[in-house]
């Protein structure tokens, strides 16, 4: 078990997560995200047959600055990605958690509208962002607002805008929690001005690619993204993940005698403004070469392991092997998670995991907003979750470990049992023929 100690005692992940957080702003189709993607590539290219960059077109945009005001008095906020410049000056409506209920109970037709961050524990599923905001423009509001549910004077960030139409159809801004409570108590019927200043254009972003093992009629794909948001170090999201690729090269190349299937590591791009990086690789690859996708997105932030199987079962028995195997804990959620890297394969019916820790908070937490910072990770959480993902990629391999693809309607019709569809309908990211 000698590769244990190695890995438990390892810094190449770790110092790969410090090189991304000192790049800074890694962007999507900014000049940091090529020069994380450089580093990544370089990095594998150390325990790897072959190392390379795949470049894609995508649409840029780079933030300006942003305005929340109202009776004179103006308050910080961000503009959230792939927001549309404009300026709007409107009545407010606050919708709260901004539920589809509330945007069904309530007028949002010419409102600046706010919505918060998190949904109710008593609420049977997570409301992403880009839904509360296209609940927004399906009502008619004039701009967005989102408000965060974390202490701390922290803005949150994310993109907005559909794969048909990259960039938004409203203004929308990021506030803290203490700017939204601010805002929570303006009287009724008054009118808040929202700004939003952004430069669009036309962009680059990249894969990077390596291989190693067993040259195979399938591989397994190990996973992450480099890019981050702007306004942070994304150490968490997702310089972690990305490390921990790093990190597994290495401990793989060490065990490569026992690859029974080719792997194949790919640290996508464009992750935070629409999947974009991996949309263009699923798009390019034969599925059925793909034997299954072990994407990592919110490691590192706790100490124990969880992973979403989308409701395979043979993801789920590996799981729990290595997890016994090794006397590990690892929490399993067998219904799906479509809002990473993995999706662009799941959806197609291709095996996938998205490997996260174990926070026990409610929401991104730190994610998203400027305290995304190496402060708030550790190296131990790494080393140790890299010992249990080695091993799980290992079994993976085996030739006697057979996962069946699954008939992309069956997904379908569990995303609408889950109540996930009506969600992913409004976004545009519902990729099934009704």
């Amino acid at each position: 078990m000698r590769w244990i100690g190695d890995t438990f005692t390892s810094d190449v992940g770790w110092s790969h997560l410090e090189t991304l957080v000192d790049i800074g702003d890694r962007m999507a189709g900014s000049a940091g995200e090529r020069a994380a993607a450089e580093a990544t590539r370089d990095a594998l290219a150390d325990y790897t047959d072959e190392a390379w960059l795949d470049e894609f077109e995508i649409q840029g945009w780079t933030r300006g600055s942003s305005a929340v005001e109202f009776d004179g008095e103006s308050l910080e906020s961000i503009a959230l990605p792939r927001s549309p410049s404009g300026d709007v000056t409107a009545e407010f409506a606050d919708l709260g958690y901004g539920l589809p209920i509330d945007f069904e109970e309530t007028d949002v037709e010419g409102k600046v509208v706010m919505c918060a961050s998190n949904v109710p524990s008593w609420y049977d599923r997570f409301v992403h962002r880009r839904e509360k905001y296209y609940h927004a423009v399906e009502g008619g509001a004039a701009a967005f607002v989102f408000r965060n549910h974390v202490e701390g004077c922290l803005a949150p960030t994310g993109s907005v805008g559909t794969e048909a139409r990259p960039i938004g159809e409203i203004p929308a801004v990021g506030v803290s929690k203490e700017v939204g409570a601010r805002l929570g108590r303006v009287p009724d019927g008054t009118e808040v001005s929202v700004r939003v200043d952004a430069d669009v254009h036309d962009a680059t972003s990249q894969n990077v690619h390596a291989t190693l093992g067993p040259d195979t009629d399938t591989r397994v794909l190990v996973t992450s993204h480099v890019d981050a948001h702007d306004i942070a170090e994304g150490a968490m999201d997702n310089g972690a993940g990305t490390a921990m690729v790093v990190e597994l090269a290495r401990a793989l190349a060490a065990r490569a005698d026992e690859l029974e299937t080719g792997v194949e590591f790919v640290a996508f791009g464009a992750e935070e403004v629409g999947l974009e990086g991996s949309a263009y690789l699923a798009d390019a690859v034969d599925p059925e070469t793909v034997k299954v996708v072990v994407n990592n997105d919110g490691v590192v932030r706790g100490r124990d392991l969880a992973a979403y199987t989308h409701g395979f079962p043979e993801l789920r028995a590996a799981v729990e092997r290595v997890a016994d195997r090794l006397d590990q804990p690892v929490s399993v959620n067998p219904n799906h998670g479509p809002h990473s890297d993995h999706w662009s394969f799941v959806a197609g019916g291709v095996p996938g995991y998205q490997v996260h820790a174990e926070t026990g908070d409610e929401g991104r937490g730190w994610g998203h907003t400027r305290a995304d910072t190496l402060d708030k990770l550790e190296k131990r959480n790494l080393r140790e979750s890299a010992i249990v993902l080695t091993e799980l990629v290992v079994d993976l391999a085996r030739e006697s470990v057979a996962i069946d693809h699954r008939d992309p309607d069956a997904i379908a019709r569990e995303l609408e049992q889950q109540d996930l569809a009506a969600g992913m309908k409004v976004t545009g990211d519902w990729p099934f023929d009704d």
